[in-house]
């Protein structure tokens, strides 16, 4: 980013005005070998200010950019943003293309895709959105794209649309599609975007973007044990805090995982259990991780009606509680001084307000250190749900926007009890106010998400000497050495369109994956550690 880093510098410090909606318009005309906004060519070769082979009254510029596939499956040419791009307001992307009939192998559609990712993901493709124009041969043309307006694909079908979204921040161009072996040589020119840019609701703002943990809940059927426990023994040997109403059981019918989602549901049916008949059931999952200081991102729909009581939430690992996952080994600290963080917390008496709060020595059950945003249809679509905690405060936010923050004047064991790891907890609570007509709901989660600080998208030299993938390219097989020679890890296979080939819990330092079913291509290995995820890349060469 270095050129484009400069301009923008050169921008802010030119006024003072700047603030989120200030437009700020990207353009390269490619007049030079260096170009505006760093763009970086992935199995293309793209050169910059080269002599307009084709230049006509559409377009007479004197430099232009060529494209030229070789034949490779995924080619393609993208650029990154430091801050991201706000689609609201009918922004649009527009370039000039001339791809010469003679310079095509193949029966590909003659067209150019747009897609927009997240670069700060371990895989950006994986939630990109796209858009896609035909071309014509032989002439310049110009072709826009709009995302509000335009008919789009979102990679991922759970995706929200575009105009929903702020945390696009790469955009990535490609002639005629992807996965074939087709060659294709282009020439563009002229690129320019002229919505604005999004300088607030900015994840990149945070140090928090490595993914070190997540459940993207990908698997039908009963949750991931390898991720999650299920916290079923009450704790005062007959109920749970707060006099709710149900047991926490581990069966399937309160908690699982379809197409893609994970349900906690809650049910109004008689259930006995621990010699406690209660009139409700439903689900409290524990993480089978804990970390400090990191970012927390899910995507959830909640339950709806008065006595449901869902919650997305934290404590100390530490916790002295009954039948907690960490209890035996850590459960040395009571409640509140292992400190609680509530990421989100949704009374369905108050059906439009989301919750987020801290619990403290200094102010725990009805506490003072909380935060509420009001929203009038979360129980009917996704909203994302977010905290990030650094040694200075906890701030929380509903879909990009920051609606509480903790940061006390003076931070001790009182006040703030947040140095040391917390886990995660998903549960659906019943209270005593439930309607005597609730008969079953549930909370729907996407995905959840741990960031901690460090950048997932560039594989550095220190990242690939803790992950030896070997041979390299490969044949029929591949060895793959975990980092730290870690055991508790988790090794994923994705093609670079972003499909899951292959996902295997490590068994031994030296995993040995087989290739046989590999098609020829290349692939990146994803392994995930305690001390963080490592992402590495490989070719399958036969």
């Amino acid at each position: 980013m270095k050129v484009y880093t400069l301009f923008l510098i050169a921008l802010f410090s030119a006024t003072s005005l700047i603030s989120t909606g200030q437009e700020i318009i990207l353009e390269d005309d490619f007049e030079s070998s260096d170009s505006n906004l760093n763009w970086q060519a992935f199995d293309v070769n793209a050169v910059f200010g080269v002599s307009n082979p084709y230049s006509t009254e559409q377009n007479t510029s004197e430099g232009v950019m060529s494209y030229s596939d070789f034949g490779a499956l995924y080619g393609n040419v993208s650029f990154d943003t430091s801050v991201n791009f706000d689609l609201t307001d009918n922004s649009t992307f527009s370039l000039k293309i001339y791809i010469p009939s003679d310079e095509l192998t193949g029966d590909q559609e003659n067209q150019i895709s747009l897609k927009l990712q997240n670069a700060n993901l371990d895989q950006p493709w994986q939630t990109q959105c796209e858009i896609i124009k035909p071309l014509l041969l032989d002439q310049w043309q110009t072709v826009s794209f709009d995302f509000s307006t335009d008919d789009y694909i979102n990679l991922n079908n759970s995706s929200p649309a575009p105009t929903d979204r702020f945390d696009f921040n790469r955009v990535l161009l490609q002639v005629n599609g992807e996965n074939n072996t087709d060659q294709v040589m282009a020439f563009i020119d002229d690129f320019a975007y002229d919505g604005v840019l999004d300088l607030d609701a900015n994840p990149t703002n945070s140090i928090y973007t490595n993914l070190v943990w997540a459940d993207e809940f990908e698997t039908d059927g009963a949750i991931n044990s390898e991720k999650w426990f299920h916290q079923t023994l009450l704790p005062n040997g007959w109920g749970w805090f707060n006099n709710e109403q149900q047991h926490y059981t581990d069966r399937i019918e309160n908690s699982f995982v379809d197409d893609g989602n994970l349900h906690i549901v809650a049910k109004s049916e008689t259930f006995s259990d621990q010699g406690v008949t209660k009139d409700y059931t439903s689900a409290r999952l524990n993480s089978k991780f804990a970390f400090t200081y990191g970012r927390v991102v899910a995507r959830a729909i909640l339950p709806e009606g008065a006595g449901t009581w869902p919650a997305i939430w934290m404590l100390g690992k530490n916790i002295n509680e009954n039948g907690g996952y960490w209890q035996e080994e850590f459960g040395t600290t009571g409640w509140p001084e292992c400190g609680e963080i509530d990421i989100m917390e949704h009374w369905g008496n108050n059906q439009n307000v989301v919750s987020a709060a801290l619990h403290t020595p200094s102010s725990f059950g009805a506490t003072e250190n909380y935060g509420t945003i009001f929203d009038d249809n979360v129980s009917q679509d996704y909203h994302i749900y977010e905290m990030e905690w650094s040694p200075e405060e906890i701030k929380f936010s509903l879909d990009g926007s920051v609606y509480y923050i903790y940061s006390p004047a003076v931070q001790n064991a009182e006040t703030w009890p947040f140095t040391e790891d917390q886990y995660l907890l998903l549960n659906f609570a019943i209270q005593e106010n439930i309607s005597p007509f609730f008969e079953e709901d549930a909370m729907i989660l996407d995905y959840i998400r741990v960031y901690q600080e460090g950048n997932p998208t560039s594989v550095n030299e220190v990242e690939k000497s803790k992950l030896n993938v070997y041979p390299n390219p490969a044949n029929d097989y591949l060895v793959i050495e975990t980092p730290n020679n870690d055991l508790n890890a988790e090794i994923e296979i994705y093609t670079l369109l972003g499909v899951k080939v292959l996902s295997q819990k490590v068994s031994a330092i030296k995993t040995r994956v087989s290739l046989n079913e590999f098609p020829k291509g290349a692939y990146l290995t994803t392994v995930r550690t305690n001390s963080g995820v490592f992402n590495q890349t490989f070719i399958v060469s036969e």
